[in-house]
């Protein structure tokens, strides 16, 4: 086996997906990168497999024995432990996209392996909500009855019942983000785990069909997922499922899909937009303007067309966020940090740096020298400056002189809005009597490693309470988006032109 595994290594350095020349590596992103990565080991559920977090332990073994199935892995969500779908497959496609472009600057800091097995463990999940192909499990556990406990994981009670959607209850955007989850994750293990790659791209092409045949919001399936994750429309969630597997299988169908069947009804063209769990245009357009500049010899004439429109939607989008840009967007701090709203504020500007390093890497691989943004010119570097920003405020260049990932610097967030992190490992605690720990002064016991808290107010105020959950509650999908900014920051390189 080791023998095996050492030829195919060599395999995929031969075919270009390997280590390619780089640059310097700058040490504080590399030291946050693997920093942010362990809180993918914090959040998981199911017995443990060389955990390297502590303080954390098994939990949640039996999630799913009810139906016969076995749901014991995946991610907590935040803060809490449930497990939802949507939001954890969009971390799964964020967290492939990161590897599928930057696998070579976490190779080279030796991040790369923790990854990719954090994605397993999320697909290894996914894969097991999906027993038949019109039927998918998208939540374990009653968000209700979690959100009046205070309890570890480990010594979880209460019963965890499943959600699901079918045919007579569809879920579109859930079901097609698993879908592309499923096709992200199966290029990222092609030729290093050849027979899951094809088990996932089944998955894929199954839950696609399935969210296409039986359109409907999982919102109004499943009402009580508004108070949580509600989806304001699945038709985003349509065209980036069709890009991932177009990606995967080069399935002219697919491309076909987003462009001249369904690009003018669903795309949204030419109207800038904030990537996110729940609107995926912005992450879509860039994606699908990586076929246009490094181009594609299957793509039909109206396909490009298509293809030029996300293209120049892109770049609105890019001309949007360069600060002095003629058309640049006013939601921001004095100091410069993209800011939306005041839940979760980072997830917008992590998102968008992401996005901005990945289309300043394309323009230089594909030799595009010039961004133009209502006749005024821009280089990658400025998109690069851009990103290099964002981060570097979340890292502690900010008004507050304190970093919100937490575990880097000296000054970081000690109330977390976190219930593992707040508990004593030794602490035997049931659903209620575990809030002392919530209203305790005494700093959380147990460091939530790699936390991205919710982050600042537009004041750019932060208020470290471990009651404050709109500032101080970190989430899975804010990791996977600054691995991917990170990864993209820590040092430089050529980008693959192709993922296959």
């Amino acid at each position: 086996m080791s023998v095996l595994t050492i030829l195919k290594y060599f395999d995929y350095l031969k075919k270009g997906r390997g280590p390619r020349h780089h640059q310097e590596i700058v040490e504080n992103y590399a030291n946050a990168l693997g920093i942010s990565m362990q809180f993918f080991d914090v959040q998981k559920s199911g017995k443990l497999v060389n955990n390297k977090i502590v303080w954390r332990g098994d939990s949640a073994l039996h999630d799913g024995s009810e139906e016969n199935l076995d749901l014991s892995k995946g991610l907590y969500d935040a803060g809490d432990l449930m497990k939802f779908g949507f939001p954890m497959a969009f971390t799964a496609t964020v967290l492939s996209w990161a590897i599928l472009e930057y696998g070579d600057h976490m190779n080279a800091v030796k991040q790369l392996e923790h990854a990719q097995e954090s994605l397993k463990w999320i697909t290894d999940y996914l894969i097991n909500a999906h027993p038949s192909q019109n039927m998918l499990y998208i939540q374990v556990g009653d968000p209700d009855l979690d959100h009046s406990c205070w309890e570890r994981p480990e010594t979880m009670s209460e019963k965890r019942p499943l959600t699901q959607i079918n045919t007579t209850f569809p879920g579109t955007e859930v079901a097609a983000e698993t879908a592309a989850a499923m096709a992200s994750a199966s290029l990222v293990f092609r030729r290093i785990n050849s027979s899951y790659a094809n088990l996932l791209l089944m998955h894929a092409r199954q839950l696609f069909t399935f969210a296409d045949t039986y359109r409907g919001s999982y919102s109004m399936s499943v009402p009580q997922v508004q108070k949580y994750y509600n989806s304001t429309g699945y038709e985003d969630e349509l065209l980036w499922a069709a890009t991932w597997l177009y990606h995967a299988t080069r399935d002219r169908s697919y491309l076909e899909y987003v462009t001249d069947i369904n690009g003018q009804a669903f795309a949204n063209w030419g109207i800038p937009t904030w990537f996110s769990w729940d609107n995926k245009h912005a992450g879509l357009q860039v994606l699908l303007s990586r076929i246009n500049i490094f181009g594609s010899e299957d793509v039909s004439e109206t396909e490009n067309l298509g293809l030029q429109m996300y293209r120049r939607t892109a770049e609105s989008i890019m001309c949007g966020l360069l600060p002095d840009s003629p058309t640049a967007t006013s939601s921001r701090t004095d100091s410069g940090l993209i800011w939306i709203v005041k839940w979760n504020s980072l997830q917008h500007p992590v998102a968008s740096a992401f996005l901005a390093v990945l289309y300043s890497d394309y323009m230089i691989t594909s030799g595009t020298e010039t961004l133009y943004c209502s006749g005024k010119s821009y280089q990658p570097h400025d998109l690069r400056k851009f990103a290099i920003s964002q981060v570097d405020y979340l890292l502690g260049k900010n008004p507050m002189e304190m970093s919100y990932l937490v575990g880097y610097g000296n000054n970081y967030p000690l109330y977390v809005h976190h219930r593992g992190s707040s508990i004593p490992a030794n602490a035997n605690t049931g659903c209620t009597d575990g809030f002392k720990w919530l209203e305790s002064e005494s700093p959380n016991p147990n460091v939530a490693i790699g936390a991205l808290v919710g982050g600042p107010f537009l004041n750019e105020s932060y208020i470290d309470s471990r009651n404050n959950s709109m500032q101080g509650e970190p989430t899975t999908y804010n990791s996977a988006l600054l691995v991917g900014l990170l990864s993209g920051l820590v040092t430089s390189s050529q980008m693959v032109k192709s993922y296959t």
